[in-house]
């Protein structure tokens, strides 16, 4: 399965291998949700490709985690180079990136709400189409988050 997350339209459409669409909601995004991210904190959604790297139920019900940031993120926002090789690494073995970082991390797909743009930079979904998304992805399935 593929996610693909359109900011502008607040959008995320899910695809099986063929491009054939699964299924597909309304979201929100972070305070801010123009632009790519650029530092923990900013209200920013990322922007980029990314896979999920963690699913478990949290404050705002079932969650997927995002593997932000990855290796182009933290090269664009100039990270020193230990952490862009563990970032580098991590992603090769299908791994959660470090989320402890000045670039930011803990980006999920959950459930909360979609009436307006709230989140510190997940993306938001309504309680229900939370529940199904989480039923339909897998750890590993890619994301791929548009402007």
């Amino acid at each position: 399965m593929m996610i693909l997350i359109e900011k502008q339209k607040r959008r995320l459409t899910v695809t099986d291998g063929q491009g054939e669409i699964i299924f597909s909601c309304v979201i929100a995004l972070g305070s801010h949700p123009f632009g790519p991210k650029e530092k923990e904190g900013d209200g920013r959604t990322p922007e980029g490709r990314y896979f999920i790297c963690l699913k478990k139920q949290g404050k705002y019900g079932p969650s997927l985690g995002i593997s932000y940031p990855n290796e182009a993120d933290a090269i664009r926002m100039h990270a020193h180079e230990e952490l862009i090789h563990c970032i580098r690494e991590r992603t090769r073995l299908g791994q959660r990136p470090p989320w402890g970082s000045s670039l930011g991390g803990e980006i999920y797909i959950h459930g909360g709400g979609t009436d307006t743009d709230w989140t510190a930079g997940c993306i938001a979904l309504t309680g229900p189409d939370a529940e199904r998304l989480y039923a339909l992805i897998s750890l590993g399935d890619g994301v791929e988050i548009r402007p």
